[in-house]
């Protein structure tokens, strides 16, 4: 599933974001990618220890854990502590796999972290650069990403996918990965279209009782397919 959500971030807080952003110390990308990876990676990122990265990273872990329509898609287990990229000059990132597991070593010890899925989340706004197109490629063809900023994209950790070359400006984002307490995506496809159904219908006033019956559906659902 590739789902856009928008309004993580308010405009106030990107623009902080970027009040800080715009003079971080920016690393090579390669330093934090595979080996397979960092062939085709040509960004800069901040390092995963930075002080910044980790406050700002914070913030957005916040932001989506407090987001209904993510917690509905993702069901998140684990977060992966969110990090900081940056592409400009013609930088990009080709056609890649990320990582079936990533340690999150501000746990002690390190927590391994299965990626079900992979997140950006947009801090440019798309008429400041050209180029950096998010490219996903999945079962139903090719998707191009380039969304507002303060917008955010989930999509398959599994997927293969590039960010197109910046031949303007700079693209500035949020990445991270979600360990599911579904593993399944079909699963949590169901239960994801399941859930905004139940919120629809409660919108809409339904049958308070039919309601009660169809939500204790979902639970026994997620009960059955969750892993602890």
């Amino acid at each position: 599933m590739l789902l856009h959500i928008p309004d993580i971030l308010g405009a106030g807080q990107v623009a902080q974001f970027r009040a800080r952003l715009d003079g971080a110390d920016w690393a090579d990308g390669r330093l934090t990618a595979g080996h397979q990876s960092a062939q085709a990676k040509r960004n800069g990122q901040l390092r995963e220890d930075d002080p910044l990265a980790r406050e700002l990273g914070a913030v957005v872990a916040d932001a989506v854990r407090r987001n209904p329509t993510f917690f509905a898609a993702a069901l998140p287990a684990h977060i992966y502590p969110p990090l900081f990229n940056r592409y400009a000059d013609g930088q990009s990132f080709g056609f890649h796999v990320d990582n079936a597991i990533r340690y999150d070593r501000t746990r002690q010890p390190a927590l391994a972290v299965r990626t079900d899925l992979s997140a950006t989340l947009f801090l440019a706004a798309p008429e400041d650069y050209d180029g950096g197109e998010l490219v996903i490629e999945d079962s139903f063809g090719s998707h191009e990403v380039k969304l507002p900023a303060g917008h955010l994209v989930l999509y398959p950790g599994s997927s293969l996918h590039e960010v197109r070359p910046v031949t303007r400006g700079a693209r500035v984002a949020a990445f991270f990965w979600i360990q599911s307490l579904v593993r399944d995506p079909g699963q949590r496809r169901l239960l994801f279209d399941l859930d905004v159904s139940i919120q629809s219908l409660t919108a809409s006033g339904a049958d308070a009782a039919a309601l009660l019956a169809l939500t204790g559906v979902y639970h026994n659902l997620l009960r059955r397919w969750a892993e602890s």
